[in-house]
Parts: structure tokens; C-alpha cells; sequence
């Protein structure tokens, strides 16, 4: 099996803010391994010291403290900084869509400040205008939208606006993502939802539906991040191969975390209608796991 696009071939030090993420634990290893120096930041004394024991200096700041941000990037003074800062382990929307808009701001603003040019931020590839086949890149996105998702698009709107003011900036749209460290993990949040754990928070999400939805296995995300720091600026659907409808998916989903799956239903959400990946593919990314059908079963979930 191929290890995937390499990234660029000159050693970089980077600055990894939201370090300890499900994308910033893999993506950490992979930096060092492809010879780059490396601090990640933390929130936590926790997350610091776990980003330490990986091999890379471990800062610990807070996005939303804006002269403590700016201190920790400019005695870094790194070459590009990654933005992977969410509060998605806690189902936060809240939170999240604060950092999307607090928190890169204040990175951003760090990064100029230090001289940094180049910039690759997380975003999601959900935040198309509805449509009827998946999104490319040139898809508005769904400004507008009612609430609760009027919230997350907007906040993808001013993380994607903020990331721009950066010489470089990279927005990597990921699909929704599995594997270890997610919800879709054994033991997660999903797996909790549909074996009807009343306290999960994510079963209104989670219907065998005609919606359709875009994944990508956490690694193959990091390994996209670590080939992006050679990519022009712009947002890049980061997908894998198979967008699929919730009545084909779930299943296979369901079967592999060993729960019931969700009776089919009619309906869809017209704004689920998948991502394409092809301006990745043409870049040289190309996903390990294709396809959810034989992720979900091989890699842990």
C-alpha cells in the first residue's frame, strides 16, 4: 500500500495548533517522520505533555487568549502553521464555531505578526449550497441556512475568510472522519447513539436516509495536511472515493461497532449531497481507504 503524497521534500518548522485533535495526534508523528521540526500546542497540561512524548516540543496556550498566542508563535517563528483547533470531541458547536471564528482569528493575526506566510486550516466539506451530485470546490457554500447550521457555515465562512489574509492559505475541506480518536471510533459517540443510549447527542444525525455524506479515515486527513504544505491557496475537498446515502452506509457502519443498525426511511437533507475529491486527486493526494465499505471493517473504525 502506498504511503500517499510525501508533502514537500525541504524540512519545515511548523506549528501545530489543536495538536492533540484526532487529525493532530496522527498528523504530529507523520511531520517528525518526514523530517520537519515540529511544536504542537495544547490547551492542557495533558495534551502537552502527550505532544512531548511523540517527539515534538509541547506548548500549551489557549486560541482564545490573543497575547498569549502571539507570544507562543513568535518564539516558535515557524515556517506555516497547521490550524486544526476544534471543540468537536465534546460535540461543542458552540465552542467550535467560536474557534472557527475567535480562534483563527487570533492565530492568524499571530502568524502575520511572526512573518509566518503559509497557512493550512481545517474546515468540513458539508458547508455546500444544496445541490443534487457532490460538491467540487466551486460550489458556494450554503450562506444563509437555517439555524443550527446557519451557525456552522458561517463559522466555516469567517475561518476560511481569516485563514486568505495569509500570503498562503490552504483550506482542506475534510469529509466527515473516522478511525481512531472520532465518533464513529468502537466505543464512541455514534456507536452509543445507535445502540439508543439516551445521552448521545448525535441520533438526529444518524438516519438511514437518501442524504448523502462524504468520509475520510483520520489518517488519510493528515497525510492530506502534510501534502498540502506544498498546495496553492484554497479550499480542497479532502474525501475519500464513495460519497454514499445514509441507507448504504449505516449498515456497514453499524456492523462493524457491532449495534443495531437504524430502520430505512424516506427523505433527505438537501444540502447532503457529498463532496468530490477530484482537485485532491489532482494534486497527488489520493485516499489509503477509498471507500467507507472496507474502512469502517479494516481500520478500527
Amino acid at each position: 500500500m502506498s504511503d500517499g503524497p510525501k508533502g514537500p521534500i525541504f524540512f519545515m518548522n511548523i506549528l501545530v495548533a489543536g495538536a492533540t485533535g484526532a487529525v493532530g495526534r496522527i498528523l504530529v508523528p507523520m511531520l517528525l517522520d518526514g523530517g520537519h521540526q515540529v511544536t504542537g500546542i495544547s490547551r492542557t497540561p495533558e495534551g502537552t505533555e502527550r505532544v512531548r512524548r511523540q517527539g515534538a516540543s509541547g506548548v500549551q496556550a489557549d486560541a482564545f487568549d490573543r497575547d498569549g498566542l502571539r507570544q507562543v508563535v513568535a518564539a516558535t517563528a515557524p515556517d506555516a502553521v497547521i490550524h486544526q483547533l476544534t471543540a468537536l470531541p465534546d460535540a461543542d458547536r458552540e465552542t467550535t464555531n467560536r474557534l472557527r471564528r475567535e480562534g483563527t482569528r487570533n492565530l492568524v493575526d499571530a502568524a502575520k505578526s511572526a512573518g509566518v506566510k503559509r497557512i493550512v486550516a481545517q474546515s468540513i466539506s458539508w458547508a455546500y449550497a444544496p445541490g443534487e451530485t457532490p460538491a467540487d470546490e466551486t460550489v458556494p457554500l450554503d450562506l444563509g441556512a437555517p439555524e443550527p447550521r446557519g451557525g456552522m457555515v458561517d463559522g466555516i465562512q469567517a475561518l476560511e475568510e481569516t485563514a486568505a489574509d495569509m500570503e498562503t492559505a490552504v483550506a482542506l475541506r475534510y469529509g466527515i472522519l473516522y478511525g481512531p480518536g472520532t465518533w464513529y471510533a468502537p466505543g464512541g459517540a455514534v456507536a452509543a447513539a445507535l445502540a439508543g443510549d439516551p445521552n448521545a447527542r448525535l441520533l438526529a444525525n444518524l438516519e438511514a436516509d437518501l442524504s448523502v455524506t462524504s468520509f475520510v479515515h483520520v489518517a488519510d486527513a493528515a497525510r492530506a495536511t502534510v501534502a498540502a504544505l506544498d498546495w496553492p491557496s484554497g479550499p480542497v475537498n479532502i474525501v475519500d472515493d464513495e460519497p454514499a446515502q445514509g441507507r448504504q452506509w449505516l449498515p456497514v457502519l453499524a456492523a462493524a461497532l457491532g449495534v443495531p443498525a437504524p430502520e430505512a426511511r424516506e427523505g433527505r437533507q438537501s444540502w447532503a449531497r457529498g463532496a468530490s475529491n477530484e482537485l485532491a486527486r489532482s494534486r497527488g493526494w489520493e485516499p489509503e481507504q477509498a471507500t467507507w465499505r472496507y474502512g469502517f471493517a479494516t481500520q478500527g473504525v
